[in-house]
């Protein structure tokens, strides 16, 4: 404890404001000569301690529970202390008897009691130590909680004795009875009057268990009764003290059952058994309750598979097997251990919400292995690697003074660097077996693509992630002029491997979106590309999308939108443009007449060179939006009641372009009817028809699908003798 207390050193000067001895006898109204004879010490803070104290209990700690953390904190540093003053000191070494940290609760006095076997403390260290926070330090300390530095980087951890002043969340009077190595046992104790004093005395209670150590005795409050539980106190133990290197014991009661002779039964028979009956005994012993081990303090080579299994399912409460593993370490300006673990299955809270605030739990922090938090995993992990179970240990992050807050510097900075690194490898190394990347993309490939978003600094290693759809498979069908076995239609692709695919004469990387892989295959913009061998990527939902535009370049490639007007179709023979030249001009009052009859629908019409079979398309330019973006963002929009900030974005039918197959017989039946019946309500309808139909196969959704509706039927009925429909009779009375 005496090294752990606010890690206060011995060299630190004596407090200059303690009043001691004559004098603070003389403050307090108290007989010196008494004093002295009963060789008690008596110390009164200044004013502003008050202040601090109020901190301390109101302001640094979040949760009470905490107190619990800092004081086995506190005896495990001293008991660090005498094992690394053992091996020079054979006092300090005592008998070599392993050293403990034993809690043990008294409901009838109210109090818990924490005694370790660590260095102890001499009157003297008491002095300075316990008096630390009454320092002329403390006036700084209170400022320095109120002026951020420009940095960032204020560590006030350990500092000024806080971490030992936690007691007093839970306690109104705090008693510590110390017994340095070959040195008297000594208690201090803080008044129970608030009178903002404490007293140093010899002490007569029961002596402390080996050669040093220390006793602290909490007299809790009257609103923390909980602590007085056991089941309580074993579960915070649990929480927090679960890998601290010393057995950490708790005084547990238990209760058995055993058969003894029931005195209230008739006698048995000669020769016969008495009957017995059953009575609970109650017993009571020290239970160590830190039992598991802290793997990643071992070397990665000394660690089985097994071992890693079991500790990722006991440390993250987690039912599945872990698919991969990290364990390393990082020394030098910046220490710490760490292990990642990459889940099998997604977990439950992650499959109702994608990154759900219960996944706060995905990054646990130690320090010296006493659990500090699990609520750090922004300032750790980008949120596209929520999914992974990570644990850190180390001294140098940058936590406030409560040890409930990470601040922001460059040693956190460091720290998340390192780790990302890690877990890019990580994925990397699983990625390059696509048979076990597959099962693993299934579940966890949504935050994969979110990466591509987010992550900017590290996009190219995201990018060898990332696995899309794509019209593989149909194009390796009409190469080999059948469907291939070994590439299923549903099978994903790299953009490292699309690339070792890409035929001659491609020099872009195209994508379309849509809501299906049927949809997709269907879409008219894509059968030029088809015709050519040139494969698509497809985005099936909106985040496959935005991460796709994302990308920009890819190996100097450039990824486009394959439903945009300036996506390269390749290089055209002249032949090829002689013949749209012609058709041009030939068009020329068709594509006026359609402008006009569709008015604010399109944006322009032209002759398209993607075309084949389809009549017409409708595409984007550079600048709008797709058919499956503009839901995305119309939904978005509905649902945060903005829809008003969707006027004026790009997207929709209305910004895009109408592109006509010149050879199609549609079209040739539209130029006839312009020419021939131009002011006809038929000729309209056709043009109508024709819009129509490519909005719909183009991904776009109609505005009147009643008026669409018409007109097929009545495309349908040309020709054919139709009765006209009638209303049905209303059903006869019964």
């Amino acid at each position: 404890l005496g090294h752990g207390v606010g890690n206060a050193r011995e060299s630190r000067r004596p407090p200059e404001h303690v009043l001691r001895s004559r004098t603070t006898a003389r403050a307090l109204a108290v007989p010196p000569d008494t004093m002295a004879e009963e060789n008690v010490e008596t110390f009164a803070f200044q004013a502003e301690i008050n202040q601090l104290m109020s901190l301390i209990i109101n302001t640094f700690y979040s949760n009470k529970e905490i107190f619990l953390r800092e004081l086995i904190s506190n005896a495990s540093d001293a008991c660090d202390k005498r094992r690394f003053l053992g091996l020079t000191d054979e006092a300090a070494a005592g008998g070599g008897e392993e050293m403990c940290i034993r809690v043990k609760v008294d409901k009838a006095a109210r109090t818990i009691t924490i005694e370790d076997q660590g260095v102890g403390m001499t009157r003297d260290e008491l002095r300075k130590n316990l008096g630390t926070i009454a320092q002329s330090g403390t006036r700084k300390f209170v400022e320095a909680l109120k002026v951020k530095p420009s940095d960032g980087s204020s560590n006030l951890i350990g500092q000024f004795g806080v971490g030992f002043y936690s007691a007093f969340l839970v306690a109104d009077q705090v008693a510590l009875v110390t017994r340095a190595a070959g040195g008297e046992q000594l208690r201090w104790q803080s008044s129970d009057d608030k009178s903002g004093a404490y007293t140093i005395e010899p002490d007569s209670s029961e002596p402390i268990a080996g050669p040093s150590g220390s006793r602290v005795i909490l007299h809790l409050k009257e609103e923390a009764d909980e602590y007085l539980d056991e089941y309580k106190l074993r579960s915070l133990l649990q929480t927090y003290s679960e890998f601290i290197s010393f057995p950490v014991q708790l005084w547990a009661e238990r209760t058995e059952y055993e058969q003894v002779p029931d005195e209230s039964a008739e006698p048995p028979a000669e020769g016969g058994l008495p009957r017995m009956k059953t009575v609970p005994k109650t017993t009571a012993d020290w239970e160590r309750v830190n039992k598991a081990k802290p793997i990643w303090m071992r070397a990665p080579a000394d660690v089985g598979q097994a071992e890693y299994a079991e500790f990722y399912k006991a440390a993250f409460k987690a039912w599945d097997e872990p698919l991969k593993v990290a364990h390393f370490s990082m020394e030098g300006q910046v220490e710490f251990r760490c292990l990642l673990f990459v889940p099998t299955s997604l977990p439950y809270e992650l499959s109702q919400d994608m990154f759900s605030q219960a996944e706060a739990g995905a990054v646990r922090l130690y320090v010296k292995r006493v659990f500090i938090s699990d609520k750090f995993s922004d300032k750790i992990l980008p949120r596209w690697l929520s999914f992974m179970r990570t644990l850190i240990d180390s001294e140098d992050l940058p936590l406030n003074v409560s040890r409930e807050l990470l601040q922001k510097s460059r040693v956190l900075s460091i720290v998340a660097k390192r780790v990302v690194r890690k877990a890019l490898d990580l994925l990397q190394e699983l990625a390059a077996d696509e048979a076990a990347y597959a099962p693993f993309y299934e579940q966890f490939g949504k935050y994969i693509k979110v990466g591509l978003i987010e992550d900017r600094d590290n996009k190219d290693e995201v990018l060898k992630l990332a696995r899309f759809s794509s019209s593989r498979a149909a194009v390796q069908a009409a190469r080999a002029g059948a469907p291939r076995a070994d590439v299923p239609a549903d099978a994903l692709t790299s953009l490292d491997a699309y690339v070792g695919r890409m035929a001659e004469g491609q020099k872009q990387i195209y994508y379309i979106s849509g809501s299906s892989r049927a949809a997709l295959e269907g879409s008219p913009v894509l059968e030029g590309l088809s015709a050519k061998g040139w494969e698509v990527l497809y985005a099936l939902d909106s985040v496959d999308e935005i991460a796709l535009q994302g990308i920009g370049k890819f190996h100097d490639l450039p990824v486009v939108d394959a439903a945009k007007r300036d996506a390269d179709m390749g290089e055209s023979s002249e032949e090829e443009r002689a013949a749209a030249d012609a058709a041009a001009v030939q068009l020329e009052p068709t594509l006026a007449f359609l402008k006009e009859a569709l008015g604010s629908k399109v944006d322009k019409i032209e002759l398209s060179r993607r075309l084949r079979s389809s009549p017409a398309a409708i595409v984007q330019p550079s600048w709008g939006m797709s058919p499956s973006m503009e839901r995305f963002m119309r939904a978005q929009a509905v649902a945060l009641g903005q829809e008003e900030q969707l006027a004026g974005m790009g997207g929709g039918a209305s910004t895009a372009i109408l592109e006509l197959n010149a050879k199609h017989p549609v079209v040739a039946k539209l130029r006839e009817l312009v020419d021939t019946e131009r002011e006809a309500a038929a000729t309209r309808d056709y043009a109508q028809l024709l819009y129509e139909v490519a909005a719909v196969t183009s991904g776009y959704e109609i505005a009147d699908p009643g008026a669409f509706a018409r007109r097929i039927t009545t495309l349908m009925a040309d020709g054919v003798e139709m009765a006209p429909v009638e209303a049905a009779a209303a059903p006869a009375a019964a």
